[in-house]
């Protein structure tokens, strides 16, 4: 069959397929026939119901299969002949005199632009003593201990109160409480309500304002002043657990204390600043690639993107709780980032195979070995990503991602930048 292939807007082609009738309803007689072996029809034994009455009760379904299956071969056929690269699914539709149209996107033909002119800003990252206290005096506080006292609260103790708030006399939701406990100057409360409970001791009343702000979450308080009156239940104060052996074994360090902990975070925090150093190289590094090489996105691709970037975020949305009615996302708010991913994929695809990039065996491993070292039996970890192939399936597409930023990163303006670890992890 002969066909020309029409160029429509961008990426969009159009094809005219005819098919051979003849062949379509030789195909479908033969099917009915088969049918009529074994179907049951009522008031015939099986097998023996008339063709014509199989063909009225089967005719229809059986003509969608024939069809669906002609237009499929007849469209794969105009792909081989003309070698075109069909991006997602052709979508058929009835044409003139008897004939189907089928409208189809091809992928881009694709032309890298001029690495050398990327500019990539890398991080230079050394973990040092300091960096390992700081970690440790964040585990401390995780394992902090509160013990009751007898004085004033202070910032940093932990108070429990009895509350009543009204506005303009009126109670209001949530404006009421009991036991309530407040860690001081956490921040987790308004600032107004914390401020008023520090300096009070046990078993003492205040009466006080507090004006929630303008962008209050709960709209109907926004703006508003409230009057609370509250009662000091309990302080207590924090202690923060020794650096001791002890400690490091909480932490499941049982042979090396103290030093082997240090260790083990210095590592931990090495291999952290890695991954933070790598996403910020390879953002570079691809935003060069995109900006250096401009290509229409076929919006079938993007379309499927977005609906699985929609999938995942309900998703997630449910695993946390929320309800079905309550999940009102629509997908198009995932467009930019659809049309991000999929032109990053075959912008990278297309270095793959054009400069025959592969994913080595030793660099998966390498990779598999940093994630296990996270887990508890990091052994157990290997084993399973190795059990399986397809566990290994994003792990080679990750190595394959690197290497191509290893290979912009060859011929691209890099600069490394000294960079303290608070900077790199967004404390700084």
């Amino acid at each position: 069959m002969t066909a020309t292939v029409e160029t429509l807007d961008g990426l969009t082609r159009r094809v005219h397929l005819t098919l051979n009738k003849e062949e379509v309803e030789a195909e479908m007689n033969k099917r009915l026939a088969r049918i009529a072996k074994t179907v049951r029809l009522d008031g015939f034994r099986p097998g023996k119901a008339p063709l014509r009455m199989v063909a009225a009760r089967y005719g229809h379904e059986v003509q969608g299969e024939v069809m669906g299956e002609a237009l499929q071969k007849a469209f794969s056929q105009v792909v081989d002949d003309h070698r075109l690269a069909v991006a997602g699914y052709p979508s058929f539709a009835p044409g003139q005199a008897g004939a189907f149209v089928a409208t189809f996107e091809v992928f881009p033909e694709i032309t890298i632009g001029d690495v050398s002119q990327i500019r990539v800003t890398r991080p230079v990252v050394e973990v040092g003593d300091a960096d390992v206290d700081r970690t440790l005096e964040v585990l401390r506080r995780q394992r902090v201990r509160f013990h009751a006292v007898e004085r004033e609260a202070r910032a940093g103790d932990r108070v429990h109160v009895d509350y009543r708030g009204r506005i303009d006399g009126e109670p209001f939701q949530g404006g009421d409480a009991r036991d309530f406990p407040v860690i001081l100057g956490e921040g987790r409360t308004l600032k107004e309500f914390e401020g008023s409970l520090t300096g009070m001791r046990v078993g003492e009343s205040k009466r006080f304002d507090v004006t929630f702000p303008e962008d209050y979450f709960a709209r109907e308080l926004a703006g508003k002043t409230a009057t609370f009156e509250a009662d000091m239940k309990s302080v207590h104060e924090p202690q923060l657990p020794p650096v001791d052996e002890a400690f490091a074994q909480s932490m499941g360090i049982h042979e090396g204390g103290v030093a082997r902990l240090r260790e083990e975070i210095a590592d931990n925090l090495r291999r952290e600043a890695r991954r933070r150093v790598l996403a910020r190289v390879k953002e570079q590094a691809l935003n060069g690639l995109l900006e250096g090489a401009p290509f229409d996105v076929p919006s079938s691709l993007v379309a499927m993107e977005r609906r699985a970037l929609h999938e995942k975020a309900v998703n997630d949305l449910k695993a946390r709780g929320m309800k079905d009615a309550d999940i009102k996302i629509n997908d198009e708010i995932f467009e930019p980032q659809a049309k991000r991913r999929v032109a990053l994929g075959l912008l990278m695809d297309h270095i793959v195979s054009s400069h025959g990039l592969k994913a080595q065996d030793e660099q998966v491993r390498a990779l598999v070995d940093e994630f296990a070292q996270s887990y508890e039996d990091p052994a157990e970890v290997v084993a399973w990503y190795y059990q399986d192939p397809a566990h290994l399936h994003d792990v080679r597409g990750l190595v394959l991602e690197e290497n191509v930023v290893n290979w912009v990163l060859g011929q691209a303006q890099v600069t490394d930048e000294p960079t303290s670890l608070e900077k790199l992890m967004g404390n700084a």
